[in-house]
């Protein structure tokens, strides 16, 4: 009766594979499609196979065309939020990642929701500390703000007050510069962006990237609020693991990152192989069991 229970057993964790797996496939099919810059991660270009969805004609050359694994402009020159020259290399080769927000700081809505969503997001998680694990750049895209140093110090006393952690300001940098050295870095991103004469303001995406400690680029993540999860896991991985304790290494290998939409998901099919591995060594393990009794059994009748 036993060795009946375990083939029963057997047989239902087998049909329950195979549905997992094929749902997993059928998930694995569907494609995401974006119509809107805003939290796009591609340039919108309608008429390359697109359907106008009757976007303002300053939003239609906007977006963000990842560029993973690109290297940034380290020798791009900026003016820090004290008006000090520093080079862009200067937040690098520290051994820790770098999160990089492109904003401008006279920016009256996006903006200012992308440093609430990028503040919220480091705030919550509680292992990793600006300045320690990680350093925040944040670059203003507009040329006219280089000559105005006050906008980057205000902005820097108000996020530093409001993430509220000891030591961070020295690892969370506001800057500005010429258009000459903020394109080196729009265009190393993939960073898209133009000025509505309509709106008398820059029409861009939202998101934020993760850059390697040795400069490269790692993540994107879109749109203006950024689950912590997504942020920690996209540091750790940055930095090539050697950020975060064993469990979070181990809680980091059954998620999997989605470049499309700059978040991470349930590594389902990582899931399926382990507990199949689970199974296999039960299967195993019950086999050897029973073969032990069944000698046992025949040792005792001879």
């Amino acid at each position: 009766m036993r060795v009946v229970s375990a083939k029963k057993a057997f047989l239902v964790l087998n049909i329950f594979f195979l549905t997992l797996s094929m749902f997993v496939s059928v998930q694995a099919q569907q494609v995401e499609h974006y119509g809107s810059p805003l939290y796009s991660p591609r340039k919108y270009e309608p008429g390359k196979g697109e359907t106008s969805n009757g976007l303002p004609t300053a939003l239609k050359s906007v977006g963000i065309e990842q560029k993973l694994d690109g290297q940034m402009p380290l020798d791009a020159v900026f003016s820090d939020e004290e008006g000090r020259q520093v080079r862009l290399g200067d937040y690098f080769g520290k051994g820790r990642p770098v999160v990089l927000a492109l904003v401008y700081y006279e920016c009256p809505m996006l903006c200012t929701e992308v440093l609430n969503g990028l503040t919220g997001a480091v705030k919550g998680i509680p292992s990793l500390q600006v300045g320690k694990e990680f350093d925040v750049v944040s670059l203003s895209f507009d040329a006219r703000e280089n000559d105005k140093p006050g906008l980057a110090k205000n902005k820097k006393d108000a996020y530093v007050a409001r993430y509220g952690r000891e030591g961070s300001e020295a690892g969370w940098h506001f800057l500005t510069g010429t258009q000459g050295e903020i394109d080196k870095v729009t265009e190393a991103v993939g960073f898209s962006y133009v000025w509505d004469e309509a709106s008398n303001q820059f029409a861009h995406a939202g998101a934020i990237m993760v850059i390697t400690p040795e400069g490269r680029i790692s993540r994107y993540l879109y749109g203006v609020e950024y689950a912590p999860k997504d942020l920690r896991f996209s540091i750790m991985e940055s930095s090539e693991n050697k950020i975060g304790t064993l469990a979070e290494q181990l809680y980091l290998y059954c998620f999997h990152y989605n470049p499309a939409t700059g978040t991470y998901g349930f590594a389902v099919l990582t899931f399926i192989r382990a507990a199949a591995v689970v199974t296999m060594a039960g299967i195993v393990a019950m086999w050897f069991v029973f073969w032990r009794r069944n000698r046992k059994k025949v040792g005792a009748t001879a």
